[in-house]
Formats: structure tokens, sequence, C-alpha cells
């Protein structure tokens, strides 16, 4: 039995509620999220969880036992947290932390104000840059840590040296195609006269991209380039072509025009928070603000369906 520690809290939260609807009101959630995550919690636990009746939801004996270790690891994580945020409140200094756009603006400012709360003694400091100033600024301490994005295949490559990675999530692509498009699986792509965007050669996704185009057999004609991906998605939009994007780039952005295509088994953008720590000091910041960062990321990843998965 492999679980989602994470989905254990909704069904807490309709044991300590009395049901579905109730549970969502507490959780400020939709009922019908509520229970994809209790449906996707007995597909893994492999029972059932729930049974509805007329007056409701009602746990069935394996449910109350998932609620029971859910309300202990509750109560050990409040225990830990509260030791926490009495070390954490002694710390002091300033977090220089860089990264790239989709990270910096989907998990990391909206998390800003509570890491303020909680570390009223440490400055944050954001930086967005490309990749190649992101390392450097990394490399000569003008950062303290730096979130990278890899492509799967480039993530087992030597690091600078006295750098380390902690692995924060892993992001599925998703082939952004003009609308009205029919790709069903990669296999369709030979066939369409749909050019490629052009990429920055360094980024991650150009990589996965490189891969797609052998796989699939598409001459890798490309047409235009873009940065941003809002300019992808007008350009996808206009039919100016299609182009290879990560799940969540696209949090918070519409994409009317354009149609979004899994694609199993291209392998994933891996983010990584990277640091060259110099100081006890540096270290024990660090450590706190890890934390933060991934309590950022599974709230995140438990927002959609196709959300990118956390790396613990």
């Amino acid at each position: 039995m492999l679980l989602d520690p994470r989905r254990l809290r909704f069904l807490l939260a309709v044991a300590r509620a009395g049901g579905v609807l109730a549970a969502a009101d507490e959780l400020c959630m939709t009922a019908s999220a509520v229970s994809q995550q209790i449906t996707r919690l007995e597909r893994e636990s492999g029972y059932v969880l729930l049974t509805r009746t007329s007056l409701g939801s009602v746990l069935t004996a394996e449910g109350l036992a998932l609620a029971d270790a859910a309300q202990e690891i509750e109560q050990t994580l409040s225990a830990v947290r509260s030791r926490l945020e009495q070390d954490d409140a002694h710390l002091k200094g300033v977090m220089r932390l860089g990264g790239f756009q989709s990270f910096l603006s989907v998990i990391i400012a909206p998390a800003l104000p509570e890491w303020r709360r909680r570390l009223p003694g440490v400055e944050f400091e954001i930086v967005e840059l490309d990749t190649d100033p992101l390392l450097r600024s990394l490399k000569v301490g003008e950062l303290d840590a730096a979130v990278f994005e890899l492509d799967a295949g480039e993530s087992d490559r030597p690091l600078p040296a006295g750098m380390v990675d902690i692995p924060l999530l892993d992001d599925p692509w998703k082939l952004m195609v003009p609308a009205g498009v029919l790709v069903s699986d990669v296999t369709d792509l030979g066939r369409l006269r749909v050019p490629w965007l052009g990429l920055d050669p360094t980024a991650a996704s150009a990589h996965a991209t490189a891969r797609l185009q052998r796989v699939s057999g598409n001459d890798g004609v490309t047409a235009h380039r873009f940065w941003g991906i809002p300019t992808a998605i007008a350009l996808i939009a206009a039919g100016e072509g299609m182009a290879l994007v990560p799940a969540l780039a696209l949090r918070g952005t519409p994409h009317d025009g354009v149609d979004l295509v899994d694609v199993p088994g291209l392998g994933v953008r891996r983010i990584v928070l990277r640091s060259h720590p110099r100081s006890k000091r540096s270290t024990n910041l660090l450590t706190a603000v890890t934390a933060l960062i991934r309590e950022a990321v599974a709230r995140v990843g438990l927002e959609e369906d196709a959300a990118p998965t956390v790396v613990q």
C-alpha cells in the first residue's frame, strides 16, 4: 500500500465534519474536490473508505483506521511545528532566493506573507534570472539559494564544486497545440504540418522537445521564438506553431484557443533548490526556508488534477 499522506487530511476532515459537504466548507473547497481526493485515497489504499447513505457519508472501518492515523500524524506535525517555530524565531539575516518565472510567481510569491510571519527575523529578497546568470550569481555568493529547472535526463549531471541540489517537484510536460488540431498521442505529430515554436536552446523544454521530435518523427521545423508562456499561448492560439510546456507554467494563465495533450513516457521537468552553503548560519537558514518551500509546493500540488508531483 503506497499512500500519499497529504490526502489523509481530507479523510480526517470528513470524519470530523460528518460528511463531504461539511468537510468541503471547513476546507474552503468544493465538495467534488474533496470527493476526488477521497477517491484517490481509496484507489491507493485498495479499500472503500466511505459509504454513502441517505443521511450523508459514513466512514467504513478502514476509513476510521486511516482517519485515526491521520489524527496522530496531525498531532505529531503540530508538535514538531511548534518546536521548529520556536527555533525559527531566533533566525536572522537575509535570504536571497533566485529562480525562474513560473516557480517564483506560482509557488514563492504567494507564500511570502506567511514566511515573513513565521520567520520575522529574516528578510527575503527574490531575484528572477535566466539560467546562466542564475548559476553565476549563486557561484559568486550574490544568492543564497536558487531554484533551477532541469530536464529529467539532466538531473544526473555532476554539480559545480560545493553545491548541493534538493529535489522539490517533478513537473509533467504538456504538448500545447492550436485548438481543434487532432492529436491523440505523439505518433500523430509526424503527420502534422504545424511547426514547433523556437526555444532557448539551454531551456529544459528544449531538451525534452528534441526527444519528442525524435520519438514522433516530426522533422523539427521551427517558426518564431518565444521566452514567456503568454507569448507561446498567443502564437499557438493563432495557429502559428506548437510547443512543449511544463504544467506549472500554465497555472493561473488563461490558455483559450489551445489544446493540451499529455505526453506519457517523455519524462518531466525536474525542479530543484540549489545552494552553496558557506557557514553554519546560512545552513540553518537554508534548512528553515527549504521546509517552507516544500510546504508551499505541497499546497499547490493538491489544487489541480494535473498537479506536479512533490518530490519527498
